[in-house]
């Protein structure tokens, strides 16, 4: 586990990046509650990963892809999901193709579905700031969470 506090969205922003540089794919999930900042993180990472066009939630269309030449970001908000199994609809299985990063907001409403996250990010308040914690569920998960604690993003 591997925690930091985000005093303001630039540095929700920046740990969006650090995760770009840490994990080239796999899967993140995205915890917090609205307003949190995880679509602020994910605009980091994409910004990291070249993508220079506006970036919002997708919580109307569930999913948004990026075409990096870093590879493919699959970004999901499932917020608005009636049914997990509405994601086969949306071709869930491309998050797991190689050379892809999905990142996953609400990741809790496609349980039984969505693949397992390699990070699980959840972001909280601490009084005016936010702490994230970032936690690995996978080996590759483990390999991204000791580059952001040897500072070697």
């Amino acid at each position: 586990m591997w925690q930091c506090d985000l005093a303001d969205a630039a540095a929700t922003e920046a740990l969006g990046a650090a995760l770009a540089a840490v994990l080239p794919e796999g899967v993140v999930y995205l915890h917090g509650d609205l307003g949190a900042g995880k679509t602020t993180l994910a605009r980091g990472l994409l910004r990291a990963r070249g993508v220079a066009g506006p970036v919002r939630s997708p919580t109307y269309t569930l999913l948004e892809p990026y075409a990096t030449a870093a590879g493919s970001v699959l970004h999901l908000d499932l917020y608005r999901l009636a049914d997990p199994e509405e994601l086969y609809f949306l071709g869930v299985e491309e998050i797991e193709a190689t050379g892809t990063l999905a990142l996953v907001e609400w990741p809790g409403r496609g349980a039984g579905v969505l693949p397992p996250a390699d990070l699980s990010v959840t972001l909280g308040y601490i009084g005016a700031a936010r702490r994230a914690t970032v936690r690995a569920e996978t080996a590759r998960g483990r390999g991204a969470v000791a580059a952001l604690d040897s500072g070697s993003a």
